[in-house]
């Protein structure tokens, strides 16, 4: 298949829809079915992770938070903006691990956007813990992808891109034959 949509993009798509689509039924059997929806609700499951509610009206780390309607809206706007960029980076991207890197930040945004759009804020619940120590602020599944896809992309970029500049050196090399 050529063109703009090619197998891997395709198959980043419906990853990055597949997480969009986890991360809401998540925040749902959360919120709905365990009836997790006021903030500071908690529920004990591990000696290191309860599932504790809490409303997110900022951005990354409670950055930027949304305090009026024209600030939410800002915020809609700009992740939107993001999720767009990374929509086409991922379109221009021909490997793999490239574009699932790329499908888990915009999975992960859509959720994220999803949420500030119908409620005015994100919903987050995921609480990791080691005593009193949280290493992690509360998240969700679309913020776990997110972190994880950055992760991908960043590895990516400082372990791949010397091995194609290596390949292209050793390509321009003329052989001896």
């Amino acid at each position: 298949m050529s063109g703009l949509f090619t197998r891997n993009r395709l198959i980043g798509l419906a990853f990055a829809a597949m997480i969009a689509i986890v991360d809401q039924a998540i925040k749902a059997y959360v919120t709905v079915t365990l009836g997790i929806n006021t903030i500071g609700d908690k529920m004990d499951l591990l000696p290191f992770f309860d599932l504790t509610y809490t409303e997110n009206r900022g951005i990354s780390l409670g950055m930027l938070q949304a305090t009026n309607m024209e600030m939410r809206w800002l915020l809609v706007l700009m992740t939107a903006a993001i999720a767009l960029i990374v929509f086409i980076w991922m379109l221009r991207e021909k490997l793999m691990g490239d574009i699932l890197g790329l499908a888990m930040i915009l999975g992960g945004a859509i959720g994220n956007i999803y949420d500030r759009y119908t409620f005015g804020y994100v919903i987050d619940f995921a609480d990791f813990h080691i005593g009193d120590f949280r290493p992690f602020l509360i998240f969700n599944v679309a913020d776990a992808a997110i972190t994880i896809g950055v992760v991908i992309i960043l590895a990516r970029s400082l372990f791949m891109g010397e091995k194609d500049d290596n390949e292209m050196d050793a390509a321009s090399v003329p052989s001896e034959n």
